[in-house]
């Protein structure tokens, strides 16, 4: 009786080898890699069980909806660095891919967004084109998104839908840099964590604009056009998750009001603060990080007391208290600071001597960056800073004298010209 597991002559007992573009890898039977290969046209022959689909670094033009709509398997698809147009990408193009997870689209030529991605989305990366507009379904109802990236791209506040992100209540990160946003957009998903709005043309925040994102963790608004009336004492209120809020390179006057007491880090660098009020940092309890280098803080600027709400809650250092005050025009030590700093950034000011009771208010002080304006610091200025470790005067005009204590634990580095 004939063994029917037993190989006839002429046949292999190997499974035959599995389908695979030219040139491409397939190293396993869901994946196919065809990365880098300068393909101007889309491969023909890719197996339906495809679930991971790397095309990027090509030189592809568009996208045959017969061959994508075959493909109905795939969760990643990678079309990163082509020259896909939207012409060239069908309005259909996606409507068969009801399990993809990750698009990567970034780097190609689009001047308008696909009309419709499918409902599985996970992650959507449409940076670096040239679109200028946006579908509500393109990132609507996606019940499971969670990072979207349109940064560096022409986007208007008028391409940009009041429900562009309605049904997608899962999004942490969305990357809307580099645009062309006049103000911050309303109805932001409440779910961010994460929002990236730095170099854009905004000169103002909507009321009530982030009353609804109290997830919200990281704030990127540098690089715009703030100005103290486009923000209100509403602006940040609602934001009770936020640590991080970088207003640097705007054209502030003064320290924003209703900053959240979670708020950890506050970038106000180049701004046109000349002076900061107590009141408005009162609510900034957890504050650990403020910057406020090149701004034209004079004498005034920094009264005493004017961080006094501060002091008490440096209880906690994850990062170290840092204070960088570089680059204005103070010509003295700015008195009665918190207790719990641990670094000054005093460059680039008009500071012409340090007297010996500058540096009181700072025991805890591990590094000082200091540039005097004419030399002069007194014998007694660094006593009882037992943790003093770095002393930076590099820079100054004439050789800079540095007493240290002698308690501290190890000797500083002190600079010179």
């Amino acid at each position: 009786m004939e063994d029917a597991t037993f190989p006839h002559l002429g046949e292999s007992s190997q499974p035959p080898p599995r389908a695979c573009p030219p040139r491409c890898s397939c190293p396993r039977a869901d994946t196919v890699d065809c990365d880098g290969l300068e393909l101007r046209v889309f491969p023909d022959n890719i197996t339906r069980a495809a679930q991971h689909l790397s095309l990027q670094n090509n030189q592809l033009q568009e996208l045959p909806y017969n061959e994508l709509s075959r493909l109905s398997s795939l969760r990643t698809l990678n079309l990163h660095n082509n020259l896909i147009s939207s012409e060239g990408l069908p309005d259909e193009a996606f409507e068969s891919l009801t399990q993809l997870q990750h698009i990567y689209v970034a780097h190609n030529k689009l001047s308008v967004a696909p009309q419709f991605l499918p409902r599985s989305l996970r992650v959507a990366d449409l940076a670096a084109n040239q679109v200028m507009e946006v579908f509500p379904l393109t990132f609507g109802e996606k019940p499971a998104l969670r990072s979207v990236y349109l940064h560096n791209n022409q986007l208007s506040n008028a391409g940009l839908p009041l429900d562009a992100f309605r049904g997608s209540e899962a999004i942490a990160t969305l990357s809307l840099s580099s645009n062309r946003l006049s103000y911050l957009p309303p109805s932001l998903p409440p779910s961010l964590e994460r929002l990236h709005l730095q170099h854009n043309l905004i000169s103002k925040v909507p009321r009530g604009a982030l009353s609804r994102q109290t997830h919200l963790r990281e704030l990127y608004l540098q690089h715009n056009r703030l100005t103290d009336s486009g923000l209100d004492a509403t602006t940040f209120s609602k934001l009770h998750s936020l640590e991080y809020l970088d207003l640097s390179h705007n054209q502030l006057a003064s320290v924003p009001a209703g900053l959240p007491r979670t708020l950890a880090v506050l970038h106000l660098g180049r701004n046109r603060i000349r002076r900061v009020e107590a009141a408005r940092l009162r609510g900034a309890r957890g504050l650990r990080y403020l910057l406020l280098q090149h701004n034209p803080l004079g004498g005034a600027g920094l009264p005493a007391g004017a961080l006094r709400p501060l002091r008490r809650l440096h209880t906690l250092h994850l990062y170290g208290g840092v204070l960088d005050l570089g680059h204005n025009e103070l010509s003295f030590v700015p008195p009665d600071l918190p207790e719990a700093l641990e670094e000054r950034h005093l460059e680039g000011n008009r500071i012409a001597s340090v007297g010996p009771e500058a540096f009181l208010s700072t025991p805890r002080l591990r590094a000082l960056f200091l540039r005097l304006h004419r030399s002069g610091i007194a014998a007694e200025a660094f006593l009882g800073l037992a943790h003093l470790r770095v002393v930076d005067t590099a820079g100054n005009p004439e050789h800079v004298l540095v007493r240290l204590p002698p308690t501290a634990p190890r000797g500083p580095r002190a600079g010179g010209p």
